[in-house]
């Protein structure tokens, strides 16, 4: 008989072991190898049995051991010194308590986290990315409160049929068997928050508090009593539901996460935050909530209370790819946002406007969250160097009057968080080694100097590790598939402990081509038996549930691997979650990436994989077409140009094949008279040397604080002095400007000096515009300057401004201003008038500029 109800029962420690309630309701143990410690020693074959789970394992370890462990001096001593180190851990300064003018606290909002396997509540990289943000925080203390949804189950389990076909369950998840607690009142009753509906009563949710170390992160539920039934299923599925169900959670996530914060801290005493971080447009709507408190606390309105929350936000864009933007009909948005549930400071049409794709090759039936996100944010990202110059591409319409790299759009390249994904021996290793690296971070020069012997052994042992496990998970999924005892026990032979280990893991849309090794199919069955230098392959990866040729992609390959002759080389794990990950990256020799250029973000796999000796082998793509320099793995040549999808996959298919065989596996066994390869050991330690810095998320974080968090605090300040003087004052401006620009215009340009000038000399230019009753102030004339192409189009122009603003004919005025000649070559410039106000982010912020008529022949583009 089937239970009707689950729950958890939580252990009631004997008072000596109290502690231990508090460790494990602190993350901090995820990534922290001496509290893990204490976990196993509670009971060692429990903890395995558990999966290193510590709420599990405090769950079901039995009364008479507890009673034994109370009263064991020296376990009684590892406890009390692991709690004091956590305790200190979470209050001594760190590196953002010495930087000056740092906001006192910043909100994150994230849909998905992936802090730990045992708090399943991720899908893939973006909640791997804002987990080790969090976590990077705690490390560095800096004063995040995370901002998230609860969802009772999760994302899918992944499993496969007979036939290689993945099959998704949803296990229900309670959170009381979870490391979380409800967030209460200080009477104890639970905190609520609630938004309207359409029709019917409010949504409301309870809070969820997590702690990852010095960070709390908030999860909102809605799976309680207060909800009629659809409403508590709200938050039941991480990225499921249709168009209705989809809009509500991330209507929960951004304006019921804006309340929970405020709840936060009011109960606590937290500093409320002073910047808002956007992770992707789901939790957009948190800016039109912070609009509508604005109005209803400060008196403002609608224009003034979005400089003021723009002033103060960060929005991250992590997807390249048109597909991978929620997008809602217009008048589903509106039917949420209006009626009855309109509110009178945030009018429907002002919020449908922040969402609309009303630019040149825009749909004006959607409402985008991407763009709504943007236009509530002062200062925008990507995620590598790559995506950011393809975001300006791609979202280049909001800024319509200016070239693609004014587009302002920056880019902070993701990291990893080390403390979880490098392996323990390896951390190890480095202590012993080179201990500045584990204490300071410095000192990573040093591992080019060191002999290669015991980092071959570790990663041996890694290599072993990964084999073992995939042994194991194989077997399983087997079983899983139907298959009997005697069917399954070829897995005990599968994959070798001393063959070059190639791994490919992560989520399986059709732009990250899963099955792009599989092109030939012949050839990789050759590459996988060679008799000299064979290769064995672990993949793993999920599909969306509703994307149907993913699944194929899964179950060709499946298909493939379950081939007698060739699967104790190459298989297929199914289930992809963190602690499989971590299996992968750190026992495989190589990672391999090939997407489809340039449609790949960022990816942090191949990071996580370097941090424990492996190659790369990937298509330059996200973060590698910024780091890969030639010494630190392989570049898979990429066809760009072909128009041809099929004609690609097959160049770059071959390229592929021939990287694998004739340099790859040839420098991997390529050994000295004492079995070491010495040739991949050097790539090996040159790619820790110069890539361990740049990849941790210790310096993603750093550069989110100095480059994107301080200012936004500096411009958050500014306009909320005063009684928001500063945000009344650019609201009032901007109007201003809007009304007038379409009378501005430039009426005359002349250039002067030698008809053939030498590099030295300058230039003098002079402009005549017309303000349409601006002030001179409002705007500022420039000359826009450099190389020249075979269109006379400016490539990476240079600018300079003119001064002067001398009265002309007709109320007009003249600028002028000396352009320096300082390269030789086709040289070319123009000009233009942009709008200037010290409180913009720059000069493309309102996307308006004037440029002079274009000469016959030429458009005003060519001119840019």
């Amino acid at each position: 008989m089937k239970a009707i109800r689950r729950f958890t029962v939580r252990t009631v420690l004997p008072e000596p072991l109290t502690q231990l309630e508090e460790l494990v309701l602190n993350l901090r143990w995820s990534w922290h190898h001496e509290t893990l410690d204490l976990f196993r020693a509670v009971d060692p074959a429990l903890w395995k049995a558990v999966d290193h789970d510590p709420v599990r394992l405090l769950g079901e370890v039995s009364p008479e051991r507890l009673d034994r462990l109370a009263e064991d001096r020296r376990f009684l001593r590892r406890l009390r010194d692991a709690a004091e180190e956590l305790r200190e851990y979470l209050t001594a300064p760190r590196w953002y308590q010495s930087r000056p003018g740092v906001p006192s606290s910043i909100a994150y909002f994230s849909p998905e986290y992936g802090i730990t396997a045992a708090l399943p509540q991720y899908s893939g990289g973006l909640g791997i990315l804002a987990g080790d943000h969090l976590k990077t925080a705690s490390d560095l203390g800096v004063p995040i409160i995370g901002v998230g949804l609860l969802y009772r189950h999760g994302y899918f389990s992944q499993s496969l049929s007979p036939d290689g076909w993945q099959l998704e369950r949803y296990p229900p998840i309670d959170p009381n068997g979870l490391p979380l607690t409800l967030l209460r009142e200080r009477d104890g009753t639970p905190v609520r928050v609630r938004i309207g509906l359409p029709k019917g009563g409010p949504l409301h949710a309870q809070v969820w508090l997590a702690r990852v170390g010095r960070v709390p992160q908030l999860l909102l539920d809605s799976d309680v009593e207060d909800n009629e039934p659809p409403a508590r299923d709200v938050t039941d599925r991480l990225y499921g539901g249709g168009g209705d169900h989809r809009l509500l959670q991330e209507m929960l996530l951004g304006i019921g996460g804006v309340r929970a914060i405020r709840a936060y801290c009011r109960i606590t005493g937290h500093p409320a935050p002073e910047v808002f971080h956007t992770n992707e447009g789901h939790a957009g709507f948190l800016g039109l909530e912070r609009i509508r408190e604005l109005v209803a606390e400060h008196g403002l309105g609608f224009d003034e209370a979005l400089e003021a929350a723009r002033a103060g936000t960060v929005f991250t864009t992590h997807t390249p790819v048109p597909a991978g933007i929620d997008r809602f009909p217009r008048e589903l948005v509106g039917r949420y946002f209006g009626g009855a549930n309109e509110e009178p400071a945030v009018p429907v049409d002002r919020i449908l406007a922040l969402g609309a794709e009303d630019y040149p090759g825009g749909d004006r039936t959607v409402f985008n969250m991407a763009v709504m996100g943007m236009r509530l944010a002062q200062r925008v990202n990507g995620v590598s160097e790559l995506h950011g110059r393809v975001s300006r591409e791609m979202f280049g319409g909001l800024w319509g009057g200016f070239d693609t790299a004014e587009v302002p759009i920056g880019s902070i390249t993701n990291g990893v968080h080390a403390g979880t994904w490098v392996a323990r021996e390896i951390q190890e290793l480095a202590a012993r080694e080179i201990p500045s690296l584990v204490e300071t971070g410095t000192g990573w020069e040093e591992i080019l100097s060191r002999p290669g012997t015991e980092l071959w052994r570790v990663r041996g042992l890694l290599r072993r590790r990964l084999v073992l496990g995939a042994r194991r998970r194989l077997r399983e999924s087997w079983r899983q598939r139907g298959a009997s005892e005697a069917e399954t026990s070829w897995a005990g032979d599968a994959l070798d402990p001393d063959v070059l280990t190639i791994g490919f893991a992560r989520r399986v849309p059709s732009y990250k081509r899963l099955t792009l090794m599989m092109r030939d199919p012949e050839r990789l069955r050759r590459i996988l038996l060679d008799p000299v230098r064979p290769v064995q392959i672990v993949i793993a990866g999920k599909a969306h549930p509703a994307d149907e040729g993913g699944k194929r992609l899964i179950q060709e390959i499946v298909r493939f691997a379950d081939d007698a002759e060739v699967r104790h080389r190459i298989v297929f794990l199914p289930d992809y979650d963190m602690d499989l990950g971590r299996l992968l990256v750190q026992g495989c020799d190589v990672w391999m990436n090939n997407p489809l250029r340039p449609l790949e973000a960022c990816g942090t796999s191949g990071m996580k994989a370097a941090l424990n000796g492996a190659l790369n082998l990937s298509v330059r793509d996200g973060w590698w077409d910024e780091w890969y320099d030639g010494q630190n793995g392989w570049s898979i040549p990429s066809a760009d140009g072909l128009a041809a999808p099929d004609r690609r996959d097959e160049l770059e298919a071959a390229a592929l094949y021939e990287l694998i065989e004739d340099h790859v596996a040839v420098t991997f066994y390529d050994r000295d008279s004492a079995g070491l390869p010495r040739r991949w050991l050097e790539m090996v330690k040159h790619t820790i040397a110069t890539l361990g810095p740049r990849v941790l998320a210790t310096r993603m974080v750093r550069d989110y604080v100095e480059e994107y968090y301080t200012p936004a605090a500096g411009s958050a300040r500014a306009m909320a002095a005063d009684g928001y003087a500063g945000a009344r004052e650019l609201a009032a401006w901007k109007r201003r400007v809007a009304r007038a620009w379409p009378d501005v215009t430039v009426e005359h340009v002349e250039g002067g000096g030698d008809d053939s000038p030498h590099v030295g000399a300058r230039m003098p230019v002079r402009v005549v515009v017309d303000l349409g009753g601006l002030d001179p102030g409002d705007v500022a004339v420039e000359v826009a300057y450099g190389r020249v192409d075979a269109s006379d189009t400016l490539a990476d122009p240079a600018y300079l401004e003119l001064g002067g603003a001398e009265k002309a004919d007709g109320g007009r005025l003249r600028y002028a201003g000396e352009v320096p000649l300082a390269r030789s070559g086709a040289f070319g410039y123009s000009v233009r008038v942009v709008p200037s106000h010290p409180r913009l982010s720059g000069r493309a912020e309102l996307g308006l500029v004037a440029l002079p008529p274009a000469p016959p022949g030429m458009t005003n583009g060519d001119l840019r």
